[in-house]
């Protein structure tokens, strides 16, 4: 597997598990506000933004995604720059872990969101004038989708691909690289 292949498979699972959390996460929204709108269709917009909140995270998803893809080890990206196989394996690795913290982060908190806002919708159904105090429950597990981001992007922007040719390699790990090279170039031919 290539470090261009690594790389955007972490990218892809980012999308992925931050759309499913937010799925899931609007899953649960969604039933509550239409159990409280069943019941009152006035209060549509205090549940409206709570519905929403689960959202986001694949939104934060997406955005990383589409900053990863800058650092990914592709031909145009390493254009001068003499890189050897072990080393664009190595980017494409660290692309892959740099989307860790959002992939995992966005994924539970979008889930454990849903779960709060959800309870917090079924709250205001009975209790319209909370409304606005209890959104901070919810969005206090927003922070921490937010932190997954923040510290994604610090991750890409600590590795740019400007510096792939720059990667430090152990000997053995330039020479399983070369191998496989090898092996690579012989399926291809």
């Amino acid at each position: 597997m290539t470090g261009l292949t690594i790389g955007i498979i972490g990218l892809a699972l980012t999308v992925l598990l931050c759309g499913v959390g937010s799925g899931l996460g609007l899953r649960f929204t969604g039933k509550a506000a239409a159990g409280v709108l069943a019941e009152d269709s006035s209060k549509f917009s205090k549940v409206l933004v709570l519905s929403l909140l689960p959202a986001t995270q694949g939104i934060y998803g997406f955005l990383i995604a589409i900053l990863g893809a800058n650092a990914l080890p592709t031909a145009a990206n390493l254009s001068g720059q003499t890189a050897t196989y072990a080393q664009i394996t190595a980017q494409g690795w660290n692309v892959f872990f740099a989307c860790i913290p959002m992939m995992l982060g966005g994924m539970v908190s979008a889930i454990l969101q849903g779960l709060s806002a959800a309870t917090t919708i079924i709250a205001v159904g009975k209790r319209s004038e909370i409304g606005t105090k209890s959104i901070i429950f919810p969005a206090m597990i927003e922070f921490y989708a937010l932190l997954g981001m923040v510290v994604s992007i610090m991750m890409f922007n600590y590795f740019p691909v400007a510096n792939v040719s720059e990667i430090v390699t152990r000997p053995e790990v330039q020479e399983a690289a070369k191998e496989t090279a090898s092996l690579l170039g012989g399926l291809l031919a």
